[in-house]
C-alpha cells in the first residue's frame, strides 16, 4: 500500500510518527461509460474556458476568485495556511465512541507508526484499549479540515474521519410519522421478531452479491444469451395488515 499521508499523532506533549493508508477498496464492477450510439468509451477532458484546448495536469493549479480576479494557491500555500494541522492529527479529548451518532463517520484509514515513534503508538494503542475510549481530533489532508476519530484496531490505530456538524443536513424539511402509539399487542411481535432475528455481529457473513449476479448477467450477455430479468414491485398494503405481516414474519424466522 501506499501512504497518503505522512505526520505524527499529538497526544499531549507526545508526538507520534505516523504514516496514513486508505483502510477499504472498493467491491463493485468498474464499468466503463460509452457512447450508445457506437459504443466508443467516454473519457472526461479538463479543458481550457478560453481557448477550448485539454490542459495537462501539470498546467493546472487552483484559486479564488476575489473580486473578479483569481488569487492562485499553491501546495506551499495550503501548508501555510495552518502548517500544525497540516502535519498534526491533533488529539484535543477522549470519547466513548457510542457517543458518536453513526451519520458522522465518513472514511477510514489504517496509521501505521513509523520506527521512530513505535514506543508512544503502542502505548497510545494500549491505553485506548485499556480505557475504551477513542481520541477526537483534526487534521488536514488534501487541502481540507477534517474531524477524526482514532482507536485501536487489532494491533493498530485506525483513524475515521468524521463529518462536522454543519455538514449533517436537518431532517426539518422530512414528513415525520403521524402521531400515535403502536398497539400493544403489535409492539409484543415486534419485540419477539426482533429477538427471534438477534445473532452476533459477523461482518464476513455479508457478501456484496449484487455485484457476482452482476458478473454473471454480463458473461451470460456476453455468450449471446437473451435475459429476462424478474419484475419486482413494492407493495403499499394497508396499516391493517401490520398483524398479518408480523405473525408471517415470525413464522418464516421461526
Amino acid at each position: 500500500m501506499k501512504a497518503i499521508w505522512k505526520g505524527a499523532i499529538g497526544f499531549g506533549l507526545v508526538n507520534i510518527p505516523v504514516k496514513l493508508y486508505s483502510a477499504t477498496t472498493e467491491s463493485s464492477l468498474d464499468l466503463d461509460m460509452l457512447d450508445k450510439k457506437d459504443h466508443s468509451r467516454i473519457r472526461y477532458q479538463r479543458v481550457n474556458e478560453s481557448k477550448g484546448k485539454e490542459v495537462a495536469w501539470k498546467d493546472i493549479t487552483k484559486g479564488y476568485k476575489v473580486q473578479g480576479d483569481y488569487v492562485i494557491l499553491d501546495d506551499k500555500d495550503f501548508a501555510g495556511a495552518s502548517p500544525e494541522k497540516s502535519r498534526i492529527i491533533n488529539i484535543t479529548s477522549f470519547v466513548e465512541e457510542k457517543e458518536v451518532e453513526s451519520i458522522y463517520f465518513e472514511t477510514p484509514y489504517f496509521l501505521e507508526p513509523e520506527k521512530a515513534g513505535e514506543k508512544a503508538y503502542q502505548l497510545l494503542n494500549e491505553a485506548l484499549k485499556k480505557s475504551g475510549k477513542a481520541g477526537v481530533g483534526s487534521f488536514v489532508l488534501r487541502s481540507r479540515e477534517h474531524l477524526c476519530l482514532i482507536k485501536p484496531y487489532q494491533n493498530f490505530l485506525l483513524l475515521n474521519r468524521i463529518r462536522f456538524a454543519e455538514e449533517v443536513r436537518s431532517t426539518s424539511e422530512l414528513s415525520a410519522p403521524k402521531k400515535g402509539k403502536p398497539a400493544a399487542s403489535e409492539m409484543k411481535m415486534a419485540l419477539t421478531l426482533i429477538d427471534q432475528l438477534t445473532a452476533g455481529f459477523d461482518i464476513t457473513k455479508f457478501k456484496d452479491t449484487y455485484s457476482t449476479d452482476l458478473m454473471k448477467l454480463i458473461k451470460a450477455k456476453a455468450k449471446g444469451k437473451k435475459i429476462t430479468p424478474p419484475v419486482l414491485k413494492v407493495t403499499h398494503r394497508r396499516t391493517d395488515d401490520l398483524m398479518a405481516q408480523l405473525k408471517a414474519s415470525l413464522k418464516k424466522a421461526s
